[in-house]
């Protein structure tokens, strides 16, 4: 279960040998420091054709790859990998991830100790959260098993072509499958299979104002 191909087509990123030797996606999420520290030092990297407006912060190291866009406002803070084609936007926070090709996090976004697989697009106000209150190990369960990650910090893993919507909280240790939609408002925990939609179901009340 778990397996890296389960969540990723490895031929759209150009650091597919972080994937190396690992037998689960979360692995590759302490890897990305020394990974980076050994291919540009304490650098930031910025791919050919990409563009980084004026407003944007970029910590290195961070690999920044082909025909980006870093938009005003984006706020990238350290031992990120960002993938050609990918749009980083305004107020959005990288911290620790990896980016897959032709990703989007455009709007006010907060992505933390995860990784997010091709075409994988985050609505306006969606948050990945990487930390469990109080702080402890975090631990991927599912109703058959609960699976130690040896991570106090590790956000989701977030497969190819999956949609987060609009003020959607993905909360600590999620796994979400290919070819998903979870929609705006959800908080979700867990595991998510392939091409599967999250539904919120609320009945909205309208009263006489007094």
């Amino acid at each position: 279960m778990f397996n890296i191909e389960d969540y990723f087509n490895l031929e759209y990123t150009e650091h597919k040998e972080l994937f190396q030797e690992i037998k689960h996606p979360w692995e590759v999420i302490p890897k990305i420091a020394p990974y980076l520290e050994n291919k540009i030092g304490k650098e930031v990297h910025i791919g050919e054709g990409t563009v980084v407006e004026e407003g944007a912060v970029i910590k290195g190291p961070a690999y920044i790859g082909k025909n980006c866009e870093i938009r005003t406002g984006a706020y990238l803070r350290g031992n990120v990998i960002v993938g050609d084609g990918s749009v980083i936007g305004n107020s959005t926070e990288l911290k620790n991830c990896l980016i897959f090709n032709k990703a989007e996090i455009p709007h006010f976004n907060y992505v933390g100790d995860s990784i997010l697989g091709y075409k994988a697009h985050l609505g306006a106000g969606a948050i990945i959260s990487n930390v469990t209150i109080p702080m402890r190990e975090i631990k991927v369960r599912t109703p058959e098993k609960e699976y130690a990650t040896g991570l106090q910090k590790f956000g989701a893993i977030i497969g190819d072509n999956t949609e987060i919507g609009s003020n959607s909280v993905i909360n600590p240790g999620s796994m979400i499958g290919r070819n998903c939609l979870i929609y705006p408002l959800v908080s979700w925990r867990g595991v998510l299979g392939d091409d599967l939609i999250v539904k919120l179901r609320q009945q909205q009340e309208v009263v006489v104002k007094k």
